[in-house]
């Protein structure tokens, strides 16, 4: 199995909360994190070193690639052409096709799909009267989404009747978007999963918690 030695500088793409967590996690392992990221960073707090420049600062690019071992992303929204850089200079992990899926709702449902995997019924919508078509489809409430960029609420808005179409279309300023069915469940449960270069998978088992009202949750 291919492993990072010891003392390795991993190159996060992103300074926010999960970067924050992922340089704490990596250097109880031994590794030393570098932050690329545009605006405040608060993964910065914990980190070896970070770099405050523009997506697109070529110079602060490769200047960051030169200081790392490899590179990973905590967010899914990195510019292609900063990507396209630095892949040429440092591997990048979870790969581009990774990361170009988890940036489109479409793909990224679509790839899920294709596996054999559920996910809530969905449909494109493109216009007015896609929403109108999807609506009828799926039936309401939904949710309508953009299909990029959206996150924490961002880019969404639930549909409750058809007299709110107009105004949720309108919202979205003609983005490719995707209406979202309603799945009726009984608990929440994330699983984090790793897969190592020769193939091989770990991952970590959920814990369950039992809160003051005595329901168990799992996450």
């Amino acid at each position: 199995m291919t492993e990072l030695p010891q003392g390795a500088v991993i190159g996060i793409l992103g300074g926010g909360q999960l970067g924050r967590m992922l340089s704490v996690a990596a250097s109880r392992l031994g590794y030393r994190c570098h932050i690329y990221e545009p605006g405040a960073a608060p993964a910065g707090d914990v980190a070896h070193a970070v770099t405050t420049a523009p997506y697109e600062d070529e110079v602060a690019l490769r200047a960051f690639a030169a200081s790392v071992d490899v590179i990973t992303y905590e967010f899914e929204n990195v510019p292609t052409s900063a990507l396209d850089l630095l892949e040429s200079l440092k591997p990048i992990r979870p790969n581009r096709r990774a990361l170009a899926i988890s940036q489109d709702r479409i793909a990224e449902k679509s790839f899920l799909n294709g596996l054999g995997l559920q996910t809530a019924p969905w449909a494109k919508v493109n216009s007015e009267a896609d929403l109108r078509a999807a609506a009828d489809s799926l039936g309401l409430p939904a949710i309508l989404k953009t299909t990029r960029l959206g996150y924490d609420g961002k880019g969404q808005v639930k549909l409750e009747a058809e007299a709110d179409i107009p105004a949720a279309w309108a919202s979205m300023n003609d983005a490719p978007c995707v209406l979202e069915g309603f799945v009726a469940f009984e608990r929440e449960v994330s699983v984090i999963a790793a897969r190592g270069l020769e193939g091989q998978v770990a991952a970590f088992d959920p814990g369950e918690n039992i809160h003051r009202d005595g329901i168990l949750r799992t996450t």
